[in-house]
């Protein structure tokens, strides 16, 4: 049987990419740690600058070292995109996914959600949250980067509703609430929130997002009565 940690980094670990036919080559422990010190500083930059602005030319002259050097590592922009997303996916995991399953129930979903706020909030990626950001970018880009994020998006998505169902079952949530649609409610806010506070600079956006989600969570649990 799994563990919870287990099941954590299941709940939005998607298919490694690693392009058609194509094998990933096995890397020493020092290339391991070299890479991911790269794909970091990658990872920071395509928050500010977007996946499609991120090239392996702009990367090297932002790390230092030659181009040469990072083909080793990554052999096209495509490659060090997805790369890039999955660097992302590891750090968002850590923060806001893993810490929600030591609960259960409406104990993790509202987990989930103030630890997505508070990511958002903290600037764990200069840019803002990495993946509201991707979304809008490639959701009508088709390819090897679209369909990554597609995967990770309903996984994140899957895990709301999963912990809605689960509340639902033990009797935390309403039988009649349509966990689905909480779940969507809830993105949709989260999303909100990083909209706001980066087109804007708003310095309340996630303070009111997390007054709505937390709402939107006490109606479909019946401590408060919805305004319909």
């Amino acid at each position: 049987m799994k563990t919870r940690q287990q099941r954590a980094k299941d709940a939005v670990q998607p298919h490694r990419h690693t392009g058609r036919g194509r094998k990933a080559p096995l890397r020493r422990p020092r290339g391991l740690k070299t890479r991911r010190a790269i794909l970091r500083k990658a990872v920071n930059l395509a928050s500010l600058e977007g996946l499609e602005g991120l090239t392996i030319g702009k990367l090297a002259s932002a790390l230092r070292i030659s181009k040469s050097g990072l083909f080793a590592h990554f052999g096209s922009k495509e490659d060090l995109q997805c790369a890039v997303v999955d660097a992302a996916r590891d750090i968002f995991v850590e923060k806001v996914v893993r810490p929600a399953y030591e609960f259960q129930g409406l104990k993790r979903l509202r987990a989930l959600c103030e630890n997505w706020l508070c990511y958002g909030e903290g600037r764990v990626f200069p840019g803002g949250c990495f993946f509201s950001a991707a979304s809008l970018e490639f959701d009508d880009r088709p390819g090897r980067v679209r369909d990554q994020i597609v995967e990770l998006m309903k996984k994140w998505l899957k895990n709301l509703e999963h912990a809605a169902r689960e509340a639902q079952l033990v009797g935390e949530i309403k039988k009649e609430a349509d966990v689905r649609q909480l779940a969507f409610e809830i993105q949709a806010l989260a999303m909100g929130a990083n909209w706001s506070s980066r087109l804007f600079r708003d310095p309340s956006a996630f303070r009111l997002v997390r007054g709505a989600i937390l709402q939107r969570i006490e109606q479909a649990t019946g401590t408060v009565q919805s305004r319909e």
